[in-house]
């Protein structure tokens, strides 16, 4: 059997956890920050990470992510 093909816009986009958790970094930082408060571009430099039934959407379009 072949290898699985990986979506490589996805596995740029995430990484997996230790604890097997999909960790991804949140948007709404890249243009037009002046009208953004400042709390919520703080928050958004945080990591975010996807609830189980994305996560394991993600994960099948990139299997070899680590």
């Amino acid at each position: 059997m072949s290898k699985m093909k990986t979506r490589r816009a996805v596995a740029k986009r995430i990484r997996v956890t230790a604890s097997g958790k999909v960790k991804i970094k949140k948007a709404n930082l890249r243009h037009i920050l002046t009208k953004k408060s400042q709390k919520n571009k703080r928050n958004a430099r945080k990591a975010g990470y996807l609830v189980p039934t994305d996560a394991k959407n993600m994960l099948k379009a990139a299997p070899y992510v680590k």
